[in-house]
């Protein structure tokens, strides 16, 4: 029995029964059972958790949309100018031509100008739609159905396979984003999509991206890819054309057909299967694309090496017509049948020799007689290493400077059948050694001494013609390095370059006259206005015709009968061989009547070879690219050069009996060079 004062009461306010008559009448409608004192029905309480629950997701909702609000206004002010659209800004480009008119290597962001849409065969447009959004023109710019459909094919592959960026958020961040993966860029290439999709129409939105997007080898556009590639318009393309092209999106620099033209293919065959799949073409159309050819493509084929030509030229173009502020097209004078054969002649030589010789690089330069570039091979290979050996590096020539040292002392009265002697010499602590050895033959004559490369001969003539007139001499034949005042200057101790010294070869071979380098024939904007045009001076006489005749019958004698036999071919050959110390440079230039090349093998890092002299990859390789070079054209006689049996009346001539010019002081050098 409860006590009256431990009762408790429901309040009553009137106006209906009380809270304690509701549940007595419940519990009589439900068999007289009225809920025990504490215990509340479980309905409404449920009903109350849900309505709570119900309160907070309204709440978390609307502040979640201000949050999101506030975030993306936030981007939106970060935003880069939108004005960018209109504008295109990129390196101005440089077309390089060859002798023929022909592309061989560009620099710089090609851009070919505007296609419209409609201008454009409609299967170009639509590979790209098969390929990149085939929801293009239903989605609001950002596809939900695309997202959702990458994410569970990235899922069940573990890894990023499959994107889900439109066609529109790819404008976008080619346009105004750079490539980097963050959320902030994300966010605004959402942002951007969608004002891009308010701002243009769809095919407005397909015509810029079709314009502005990269398709490789410094292209921008399908206008400026097509003709990279093809040597066409964009409007010419055909279905498999069209392929190639669309398919290049995925790895411009992987699938370009100048790079891998099987993987190119390959990947243009998805891209028309996709065309089947999205039902803008029938799988019989598809079929009869892949039967189509391919257009020309606008380069002189598979060059591996003109980019170390192209690259060197591009440095120089500033000096010819100033500031580089619009895209310009230099014709050169590249030959390209030269140049492959260049090409062929130094892979073929160090995939046959190089590993056993232990010479990893190779260089050559070919020039014709008035010093215009005709081949340039600066490396092995330009994709693992872009320094070009034959414009860049300074290596000791050996005894190809040799010629200089005869040059002077012929210039002070020497005769090729003078005699000099080839015993030890010393100069001090300097005591340089032969290659053969120092037991000497005795008296040797100048044609013996210079053929066989007789190092202490070739001192002994120096100091005859003298170390001043020795370099004087190779600077008129075009050496513009340093040069030290010593002796073993006269045996290649001064470093050179390939392109100089092949160069200063180039007078022995045109009959006397200087003839620098060059390689630049014009230059012209994209509109064809002519910014530079190379004028054809003829060069001073840098060598006497008596000199000359008697430095080609040395240079003769080289390759008849002495060091430079390998380089014999079917016509009159002149050069020389070179090898620097322990075997660490090895050199030949020669010369036809033709053309003036120049071949260096060694190590980067400067370390030995396996005994590899002037005479032997070397002269092998330049033999190899001359009789290429050469092939068809009729045996010349060398400018300047005389039969052996007319030398002697021609200097006697001009000489006179001429008279024997005193040593030169001999300064004392601590240098010793081989070969």
């Amino acid at each position: 029995m409860r006590r009256p004062g431990n009762q408790r009461h429901e309040p009553h306010f009137g106006g209906g029964p009380s809270r304690d008559q509701k549940a007595r009448r419940l519990a009589a409608a439900e068999g007289g059972r009225r809920p025990r004192a504490g215990k509340p029905p479980r309905r409404p309480r449920r009903r109350g958790i849900l309505l709570a629950l119900l309160r907070w997701c309204i709440a978390l909702s609307i502040w979640g949309a201000i949050a999101v609000a506030l975030v993306m206004a936030w981007y939106a002010l970060r935003l880069p100018d939108i004005g960018a659209i209109a504008s295109f800004d990129r390196r101005p480009s440089m077309s390089f031509e060859d002798a023929s008119g022909q592309v061989v290597g560009t620099t710089g962001d090609l851009f070919a100008g505007p296609v419209q849409l409609a201008e454009m065969p409609a299967h170009l447009p639509q590979a790209l739609l098969a390929t990149e959004d085939r929801r293009f023109y239903g989605h609001f710019g950002v596809d939900p159905i695309g997202l959702a459909r990458a994410a569970i094919v990235n899922l069940r592959a573990g890894r990023i396979v499959q994107g889900g960026s439109t066609i529109t958020q790819q404008l976008a961040k080619n346009v105004f984003l750079t490539h980097e993966r963050s959320f902030e860029r994300k966010i605004q290439e959402f942002l951007l999509a969608l004002w891009l999709e308010r701002r243009f129409t769809k095919d407005q939105i397909l015509t810029i991206y079709l314009n502005r997007v990269y398709l490789g080898a410094a292209t921008y556009g399908v206008e400026a890819a097509s003709q990279r590639y093809f040597g066409k318009s964009a409007r010419q393309l055909n279905m498999r054309e069209a392929a190639v092209i669309v398919g290049l999106l995925k790895a411009p620099s992987r699938y370009a057909p100048t790079s891998d033209r099987a993987r190119s293919l390959r990947r243009a065959d998805e891209v028309l299967g996709n065309l089947v799949e999205a039902r803008y073409a029938t799988a019989a159309a598809v079929d009869a694309a892949r039967r189509l050819p391919l257009g020309v493509p606008g380069t002189g084929g598979n060059l591996r090496s003109a980019r170390y030509f192209t690259d060197w030229l591009a440095d120089q173009v500033s000096g010819y017509v100033g500031y580089v502020d619009r895209d310009l097209v230099i014709r050169t004078t590249l030959d390209t049948r030269l140049q492959r054969a260049a090409e062929a002649a130094i892979a073929e030589a160090l995939a046959r020799d190089g590993e056993k010789a232990d010479a990893e690089q190779a260089a050559l330069v070919a020039m014709s007689p008035d010093g215009a570039l005709r081949a340039l091979v600066g490396g092995r290979d330009y994709a693992a290493s872009q320094f070009n050996r034959a414009t860049a590096a300074l290596r000791q020539p050996g005894s190809a400077f040799k010629s200089f040292v005869f040059l002077a002392a012929l210039e002070q009265g020497m005769r090729p059948d003078d005699r000099v002697s080839d015993a030890p010499v010393a100069l001090g602590d300097w005591r340089p050694r032969n290659y053969e050895g120092d037991a000497g033959r005795g008296d040797i004559t100048l044609r013996d001494a210079f053929a066989r490369s007789v190092n202490t001969a070739a001192v002994r003539v120096a100091q005859r013609g003298g170390i001043d007139r020795t370099i004087t001499a190779a600077r008129r034949a075009g050496i513009v390095s340093p040069l030290r005042r010593d002796f073993a200057t006269t045996l290649g101790a001064s470093e050179v370059t390939l392109l100089e010294l092949t160069g200063a070869y180039v007078p022995f071979a045109n009959g006397g006259v200087s003839a620098e380098p060059w390689a630049i024939a014009e230059i012209r904007d994209s509109a064809g206005r002519v910014l530079y045009r190379r004028s054809t001076p003829g060069g001073e006489r840098v060598i006497s015709r008596g000199a000359l005749a008697a430095m080609n019958d040395l240079l003769r004698a080289v390759v008849e009968r002495g060091t430079g036999r390998a380089a014999q071919l079917d016509r009159p050959v002149g050069g020389k061989t070179g090898t620097s110390q322990d075997y660490r440079d090895a050199w030949f230039v020669g010369f036809t009547a033709e053309l003036v090349a120049g071949v260096w093998f060694g190590n980067d890092d400067a370390s030995p070879m396996n005994r590899v002299t002037g005479g032997g990859l070397p002269a092998r390789a330049w033999r190899s690219f001359m009789a290429e070079a050469t092939r068809g054209l009729p045996a010349s006689p060398i400018p300047g050069a005389v039969p052996p049996g007319a030398l002697d009346g021609l200097l006697e001539q001009l000489f006179g009996g001429g008279s024997r010019a005193p040593a030169d002081p001999v300064p004392p050098t601590d240098l010793n060079r081989g070969n």
